[in-house]
């Protein structure tokens, strides 16, 4: 046994060092061979040592490859945003062309391509594509996108100025940000924009798109296209347009605002002027074939009376390509959509606005407002996205994301209310309460003790939201206060989004005091829920879509599932309760209106940067909101003040002749009064009331609305010009709590 044992160790390390040198021969041969290789690539290179200048050449064309290498790995870093932004799809949802109606079925605009296929590039006038292309881009045909020594140019022109004199985008960047991007001006748009005109030129013909920008760039006066554009400013079709029209058409694609015919007719002359001398300087044309152009201008249809409701359509246009996104509408692209828009309401809105920030946005140090005016169940009445479209597109009803101060308290209340936890009549302490390091604080930084919940949201009491939050995770169990404050603030953030608050609402400790941020129709939305006794209400663009036949291809009615049921209908009665006494006890007591039952809330952030006032009767539901777009804080302006103001006046016109609806859960009024709502409208902008006109139910008074809409365009204009006589007196900076403290 012990022999075998130890022949068996014997074999083993006789095995262990066999196979040691295999692989010690191996990797000395293997080192062998590679000296030999290494020796023969050595003999190799020095035949091709090169020194003096031949070395320098070498040297430049290696670095020069490093650095190629890596500028090639950044330009792809750079690239696959704008790819991203460029999908293949974009383009499919750009070939819309949208009539949008009123409720009374008068056409109000239209967005999207106008498609025509009868007008080919080739059948537009060659004087207006020598003209865009004179100004816009000399050089289309012969670049790949971006054309270089352009951008060179205006890289000279413009530091020779020290300012901005001349663009150096080709036309082909400038589609790009027209299909794809916004106005925002910054070196990471400018990226995106110079890749996605790469993207275009190998995916498009020059031809195309050129096509593409002359029907997609705003051209001014709410139209895209130069054919919207020829219909609008001069009554004709763009194949007959004349040189002097060609140009003043072709100087708008530079500032449609400023160079607009209907704006300034003297400023798009000169313009114009300036499209054809550059022409000229292209080599299009000669001095003699233009001088004809120069001494006889185009002159425009007068325009200045007319109005459209743009920030309305841009809105509306965005919810049909969301409709077809969702697959409703089918593969239909040329639609007439009839909107639950309201003219009058909509003028109104406009008209208040501008108004009241001409007569006391200096004072207040306030430069915009926004508003959106809804029925309760989620029908788009009227639309404001700022104090002129024309000065700005950006749309701060629908896209700018404010902080609501506490005009979010009552989402919080309804949040608190569902649990079960609070009543209207529950006694709730205005007490110091910390979570953490955070005290919040009301406005005059005191404590008003104990009260019934209904006076709490009626004066803003901050620390009672606060409390609320608290008291929701303390109901699932948790007893250390941060923790069950954050499970609080979860279930308001949820509430409030099934309510319609579709921002991101980011968890803080002073959410509840309203230090998320929120869009202005998101708001009015949200209120509606509790105007309607606890549905969702989405907001909509679309009554009824019929195509290009005339079929109707999709209703709000029928398409549409039944609204769901976010809050109890107890739940909606009580805090309908609580806000009532707002306007009439509250802080909000500027909105209160002649006749009408409403309710609503003010809010106010930290700095006075922002300030709301969201309210609504049984009928509508409306949220206007006041600031700066720089986020600059206006001098203590509250939401009391300018947005109660606005708010009411509004409203008081929009009600007139309404058959009023009872708020759920607020008492109606002395049955003795009146019923409907009374009106107090500068004549030139109320309709006329004949006897009995204040009892007139609200489906005669439409109809005969739309008869008036009708002879609108035969009527003498209105007076313009005429202030609103608001009558705001000097507002106590102690009228609201301050709120983010």
């Amino acid at each position: 046994m012990e022999f075998r044992k130890t022949g068996w160790t014997t074999r083993l390390k006789r095995f262990a060092l066999a196979v040691d040198s295999w692989v010690d021969a191996g990797l000395w041969g293997a080192a062998r061979r590679g000296g030999e290789v290494y020796e023969r690539i050595r003999s190799a290179t020095d035949r091709l040592t090169v020194s003096g200048g031949q070395r320098l050449a070498v040297e430049g064309i290696s670095e020069g490859l490093n650095l190629g290498i890596a500028g090639a790995f950044l330009m792809l870093a750079l690239a696959i945003p704008a790819f991203h932004e460029g999908r293949e799809d974009a383009l499919k949802h750009q070939v819309f062309a949208v009539t949008f109606l009123d409720r009374y079925g008068v056409e109000i605009g239209h967005r999207g391509a106008r498609h025509d296929d009868s007008l080919t590039l080739e059948e537009m006038p060659d004087h207006l594509l020598k003209a865009v292309l004179a100004t816009e881009d000399r050089r289309f045909y012969d670049h790949f996108g971006i054309d270089v020594i352009g951008t060179f140019r205006a890289v000279t022109v413009n530091a020779r100025a020290s300012g901005v004199v001349q663009g150096g985008s080709s036309l082909t960047q400038q589609l790009a940000k027209n299909l794809f991007l916004t106005n925002e001006r910054s070196l990471d748009r400018k990226i995106k924009e110079a890749f996605l005109a790469i993207w275009l030129e190998q995916r498009l013909t020059k031809n195309e798109i050129l096509k593409l920008y002359l029907d997609r760039a705003y051209m001014g006066g709410g139209t895209f296209g130069v054919a919207a554009a020829a219909e609008y400013y001069f009554g004709k079709s763009v194949r007959d347009v004349t040189l002097a029209e060609a140009a003043m058409l072709a100087g708008l694609f530079k500032a449609p605002t400023k160079y607009a015919p209907h704006v300034n007719l003297p400023a798009a002359r000169a313009r114009a002027n300036d499209v054809l001398n550059a022409m000229v300087d292209a080599g299009f044309m000669t001095a003699g074939q233009v001088d004809s152009a120069k001494r006889n201008p185009a002159t425009p249809i007068d325009r200045r009376r007319d109005s459209s409701p743009d920030y309305y359509l841009d809105w509306a246009f965005d919810e049909i390509r969301r409709l077809a996104d969702d697959g409703k509408i089918g593969p239909e692209r040329v639609l007439t959509v009839k909107t639950p828009h309201d003219p009058a309401i909509q003028e109104r809105a406009d008209e208040a606005i501008e108004s009241i920030l001409r007569q006391h946005g200096p004072a207040y140090r306030a430069k915009q407002a926004a508003t959106a005016i809804l029925e309760t169940d989620g029908a788009v009445r009227a639309l404001v996205g700022g104090r002129d479209y024309g000065a700005s597109q950006f749309n701060r009803a629908t896209a700018s994301l404010r902080q609501p101060g506490s005009s979010f308290k009552p989402f919080v209340y309804a949040a608190a209310m569902q649990a079960g936890l609070y009543r209207p009549n529950s006694i709730v302490t205005d007490r110091p309460v910390c979570i953490g390091n955070w005290c919040p604080n009301n406005y005059g930084r005191s404590f008003a003790g104990s009260m019934p919940l209904t006076v709490a949201l009626a004066k803003s009491i901050n620390t009672i939201p606060v409390q609320m939050s608290i008291a929701l995770g303390q109901a699932t169990g948790e007893s250390h206060v941060a923790r069950a404050a954050r499970i609080g603030r979860l279930k308001i953030i949820e509430t409030s989004r099934a309510m319609g608050l579709n921002s991101p609402l980011t968890d803080t400790v002073s959410l509840p005091i309203g230090a998320a941020e929120v869009t202005v129709i998101d708001m009015a939305a949200g209120y509606a829920v509790f105007a309607n006794g606890g549905r969702r209400a989405r907001p909509y663009a679309a009554i009824e879509i019929r195509n290009s036949h005339g079929e109707v291809i999709y209703r709000h009615d029928r398409d549409e599932p039944e609204p769901a049921q976010v809050l109890s209908t107890q739940v909606a009665q009580d805090i309908n309760f609580m806000l009532s006494k707002v306007p009439t006890e509250g802080t909000g007591r500027r909105a209160a209106l002649e006749g009408v039952i409403t309710a609503g809330k003010t809010g106010t952030t930290n700095g006075y940067k922002d300030a709301w006032y969201v309210g609504y009767s049984g009928n509508l539901v409306g949220a206007v909101w006041y600031g700066n777009d720089d986020s600059s804080e206006t001098a203590n302006m509250t939401g009391g003040s300018l947005p109660a103001m606005t708010w009411k006046e509004i409203m008081q016109f929009a009600h007139q002749g309404l058959e009023l609806k009872p708020i759920p859960g607020v008492a109606p009024p002395d049955p003795k009064a009146a019923t409907v709502a009374k009106a107090q409208t500068p004549a030139a902008i109320a309709p006329a009331a004949g006897p009995g006109a204040g009892h007139m139910p609200r489906q005669s008074f439409e109809v005969l609305s739309s008869v008036g809409a009708m002879f609108k365009t035969i009527e003498a204009p209105r007076r313009a010009g005429q202030p609103l006589q608001v009558g705001i007196r000097e507002v106590s900076a102690g009228a609201e709590q301050r709120t983010l403290r």
